[in-house]
């Protein structure tokens, strides 16, 4: 039973009352019986609400080299990040203060994939015109695409369900292949897609380019190296698992992975096709307005790359970790001397990975970038990344007495004439935006890295007093785009891929590059689409997450952080003096520096390419065979 509102059933004396249809509540029947539209399309809209997004205060960007969450250690992220989830503990994926990371697991998404199987076992029988059917069952195939698409790629291959049990079937259901599932995936896609329209009066709701571009997403997963044998570098992982075609394919090929790379490059062609989407402001007239521009994309209600997007309420008030019903992106990226909470925190190798603005790489090595490393660098970062001096907003009324000039302070200024050049904290105060603030207002939500993310905050709105209406861009266009490029890279055609990523490249308001190459496309997925939920995949499909092999490059490197020292020179006015930058690991041991806490730590083990599966899973299911290496 679908239970459209809340109801309750107090004591009666009444025998029958256990027979009394409740008056607040819709049974499936009755939906589905009703000739009212109105009826099936809650029911459907419930469905989305299985699809997690970004919108939480720790994203699934902590959980990869993007980002540092401080309450890593409490909430399971750091279990995680270094290898330790078991089948009897999923870290922040059974934490229920981790509530999108929560969503991906396992239970959530096979509960909204029944209420997928129930609509679809009832929904030829309903006495709604067969226009508003069509157009649900659309939605709906779309809605079972996404939800598996998120269970293969943390598990692998997955029991394909479609049908919807009751208490009295078997659920003791084997997994099915990882072929099976993305061809199960892919055929969900285009059944969505010939129901779909290309566009929906109502926004948020999946059209025929949405399905066409998730379509497009798993298939350039599914050709990547990780569900093919491994690469050069990194050999496959899997060889020795008794079961390898549960999370790759068994045949890879040069024929095998040329066919792959082509339903994948035709996938992202086909949205590309359509005519629909464009880049959003795709011709800057100058940095400084691709700076502005790409951060307006994240904050508009509407853009032209909008392809699947989730909007939300402003007038919900919940608790803390109701997930999206309270607070949102400008709470809690905002830094701490503006009484935000600061979490996933952009890590110091993140920031290292944005270029120079005439396309150069950034160097610590280089003396000059070293002694001002936000000067002069990709548009992009200043629209992403907060950082020492990046101008805000206004400070609070507490606040705005000692520091008027809005700007974030990361760093720590010397205040003793006696000690000018020691930097020790005992000599020293924090910074507004530090754990040693001058006022000491909210110590506890500082950023461990030195940065806080700005993507998707609104400077212009005081989260304190305002939920930031922003939505959640699931799917967009230049992601499409990306995925073109990377098919054609997989298909030795670097002159188009070049083409495509230079489009995006232009929009951003940096020069081009003259030769598409793996790492240049892994380069600017990583920066054009930081933060949307990706990264997380991309690193595993890429294998590229060992430190053993990629260094503080690698997806589970230890964390860097950025300390930043402010010698006396007659003043104690923060900034008054030159800064001294010092990139840090965040990590036991790496020195007496009080803005780390020391979290940073991690390691990579192969069994992370995926999720253990539950014990209580493999309990209830005896066909089900465990991930590997768990």
């Amino acid at each position: 039973m679908l239970l459209l509102s809340v109801f309750l059933v107090g004591p009666s004396c009444n025998k029958k009352v256990l027979d009394q249809t409740p008056v607040s509540a819709v049974s499936d029947d009755a939906v589905f019986n009703s000739t009212d539209p109105g009826l099936l399309t809650a029911f459907v809209n419930n469905i989305y609400q299985g699809l997690p997004h970004g919108f939480d205060w720790s994203m699934l960007a902590s959980l990869t080299d993007e980002a540092l969450t401080q309450a890593c250690t409490w909430a399971g992220q750091q279990m995680a990040m270094l290898s330790q989830m078991t089948p009897s503990n999923l870290g922040p994926f059974n934490n229920g203060n981790c509530p999108e990371l929560q969503h991906f697991a396992w239970t959530n998404e096979y509960s909204f994939i029944r209420s997928t199987n129930l609509f679809f076992s009832k929904i030829n029988a309903s006495p709604v015109d067969t226009a508003t059917k069509h157009a649900l069952m659309g939605e709906v195939y779309f809605l079972r695409a996404y939800l598996y698409q998120n269970l293969v790629s943390f598990y692998g291959g997955v029991p394909l369900i479609t049908k919807a049990y009751s208490l009295t079937d078997s659920f003791s259901v084997a997994r099915n292949t990882y072929a099976d599932c993305i061809q199960f995936i892919s055929d969900q896609c285009d059944s969505a897609a010939m129901f779909l329209p290309l566009q929906q009066a109502q926004g948020g709701r999946a059209t025929k380019g949405a399905a066409l571009a998730l379509k497009s997403r798993v298939l350039l997963f599914a050709a990547s190296d990780l569900y093919n044998g491994g690469n050069a570098t990194v050999p496959d992982p899997f060889g020795g698992y008794a079961h390898p075609e549960l999370v790759r394919y068994t045949t890879f090929s040069g024929a095998d992975r040329q066919a792959r790379w082509q339903k994948a490059k035709d996938a992202a062609l086909a949205v590309i096709n359509l005519g629909q989407y464009s880049l959003y402001m795709p011709t800057p007239a100058s940095q400084a307005e691709a700076a502005t521009n790409y951060g307006n994309l994240f904050i508009q209600m509407n853009t032209s790359e909008d392809i699947f997007v989730k909007y939300f309420s402003t007038n919900t008030v919940a608790n803390w970790n109701d997930y999206g019903k309270t607070y949102g992106p400008g709470l809690y990226h905002n830094p701490n001397g503006f009484w935000g909470w600061g979490v996933d925190a952009p890590t110091q190798q993140f920031v290292d990975e944005y270029e120079m603005n005439d396309a150069s790489a950034f160097s610590w090595g280089n003396a000059a970038e070293a002694a001002a490393p936000y000067k002069n660098r990709d548009p992009r970062f200043y629209a992403t990344v907060l950082y020492d001096g990046a101008p805000w907003r206004q400070r609070t009324s507490d606040i705005l007495p000692h520091e008027a000039t809005g700007k974030v302070q990361t760093g720590y200024q010397n205040i003793s004439s006696s000690s000018p050049n020691v930097d020790d904290i005992q000599y020293e105060t924090g910074g507004f935006d530090t754990h040693n603030p001058p006022t000491g207002a909210n110590i506890w939500n500082w950023s461990p890295t030195g940065y806080y993310l700005r993507k998707w905050s609104d400077a212009t709105i005081d989260p304190l007093k305002t939920l930031q209406s922003t939505p959640w861009r699931y799917i967009r266009y230049t992601e499409v785009l990306l995925n073109y490029a990377e098919a054609c890279l997989g298909l030795n055609d670097a002159t188009t891929a070049t083409t495509y990523i230079n489009m995006i490249r232009t929009r951003a308001g940096m020069p081009g590059i003259a030769t598409a190459t793996m790492a240049k496309l892994q380069h600017e997925r990583k920066i054009e689409l930081a933060f949307e939920e990706l990264r997380y995949f991309d690193i595993r499909r890429w294998m590229i997450c060992d430190p053993a092999v990629y260094g503080q490059k690698a997806g589970f490197s230890n964390v860097w952080s950025i300390h930043i020292f402010y010698p006396y020179n007659g003043s104690t006015n923060y900034g008054s003096s030159t800064p001294v930058y010092t990139p840090v690991a965040n990590v036991s041991g790496a020195g007496n520096y009080a803005n780390l806490d020391y979290s940073g730590g991690r390691a990579w083990n192969p069994r992370s390419y995926f999720l253990p599966i539950a014990y209580d899973e493999m309990n209830k299911n005896l066909k089900l065979v465990q991930n590997p290496f768990y």
